[in-house]
């Protein structure tokens, strides 16, 4: 139980509690009755709800809860009350009956109060809890601490888990990033080769073929000198056959 929001009795003395005290607070707890407040005005404390409680009959223990922490985290950024709210909380009379009667004739009822007290206008929502002891709910807080407690543990383990994957995951990525990386350079040095390699052979045959090109223009040319000459030898020997002749 939060000792923030418990509001008991004003002088506690602890002793052992010999076998008559433990009969007669057993007794007690069986004519004690809670009555549960679904419903806190913003800005009451315990101790409040003790002192008007006090008005209509002997109160023993109250016990208010508070708001959601991550609602009381809001609350405070964005607004100026800085002092804890309470959402619902349950006071024990010492007599059941006296109980009883006080959830019956408040419940829907004003808080009242001198003119202009913050709670003048505020409304009462309150239900007295038959066969309920204060024991009871301290368990079941109890119960709720070790549940959300246990919800934590498991939220923490799936959030590391999720941390641990993703962090898998982005070595994962920068890994098969490099590889890319190094097969784009690979690619890139391997056409580089090959442009240069057909390259060189174009020009050495270009060269080769140069030479090839011109010995038979040459060879042309020496065939063509014999073909010009064999006119002048036929003309030069009609002549010397017509001045024998």
């Amino acid at each position: 139980m939060d000792p923030r929001g418990f509001a008991g009795p004003s002088e506690k003395i602890v002793k052992p509690l010999t076998p008559e005290a433990l009969a007669a607070f057993k007794a007690a707890q069986e004519r004690a009755g809670v009555i549960y407040i679904s419903r806190i005005p913003p800005g009451m404390q315990p101790a409040k709800v003790r002192h008007l409680m006090s008005a209509y009959g002997e109160v023993g223990r109250v016990y208010l809860q508070q708001e959601d922490p991550k609602r009381a985290y809001l609350r405070r950024k964005y607004t100026s009350t800085k002092k804890p709210h309470y959402t619902e909380g349950w006071v024990e009379f010492k007599d059941k009956r006296v109980a009883r009667s006080v959830a019956e004739m408040l419940n829907a009822q004003p808080i009242g109060g001198k003119k202009g007290s913050r709670w003048r206008d505020d409304v009462w929502t309150m239900k007295y809890l038959p066969k309920f002891k204060w024991n009871m709910l301290t368990e079941q807080i109890a119960h709720e601490a070790a549940v959300h407690q246990a919800q934590l543990r498991v939220e923490l383990s799936q959030s590391r888990k999720e941390q641990r994957e993703y962090l898998k995951n982005v070595e994962l990525a920068r890994v098969l990033d490099k590889r890319a990386q190094r097969k784009r350079k690979a690619a890139d040095s391997g056409e580089g080769a090959t442009q240069t390699e057909e390259t060189r052979p174009q020009k050495v045959l270009k060269q080769d073929d140069a030479p090839q090109a011109k010995a038979p223009a040459k060879e042309k040319r020496k065939k063509a000198k014999p073909a010009e000459s064999r006119p002048d030898a036929e003309a030069q020997l009609n002549n010397v056959l017509g001045s024998i002749f």
